[in-house]
C-alpha cells in the first residue's frame, strides 16, 4: 500500500511541474526547443500565446492585466495574475 501511495504522488508531484501552455516559462522552452520535436498543436499554441498575445505571466501581460478593472477579470486571469504575477 505504501508503494501505491509513493507513485501516486511521485505521479502528482512531476505533473505539477511542467510548464503551462502559454506560460512565459513554456514559451521560453518551447523556444529553446528543436521545432522538429514540436507537435501542430505546440506550434498552434507557440503562435497563439508567444507571438500573436502576451505570454501569461510576462511583465506586459501583467501590467495589461492590472491596468483592466478587478471586475472585469475572469476567474482564470485571477488565478495566473496571483500565480505569475504576484508569487
Amino acid at each position: 500500500m505504501k508503494k501505491v501511495t509513493l507513485a501516486l504522488f511521485t505521479l502528482l508531484v512531476l505533473s505539477a511541474c511542467k510548464d503551462e501552455v502559454g506560460t512565459q516559462s513554456w514559451c521560453d522552452h518551447k523556444t529553446e526547443a528543436p521545432k522538429s520535436e514540436w507537435s501542430a498543436q505546440d506550434a498552434l499554441d507557440y503562435a497563439k500565446h508567444c507571438v500573436l498575445l502576451d505570454a501569461v505571466g510576462s511583465e506586459s501581460w501583467c501590467e495589461e492585466l492590472g491596468d483592466k478593472p478587478k471586475g472585469d477579470w475572469s476567474a482564470n486571469e485571477v488565478k495566473n495574475y496571483a500565480k505569475h504575477c504576484i508569487i
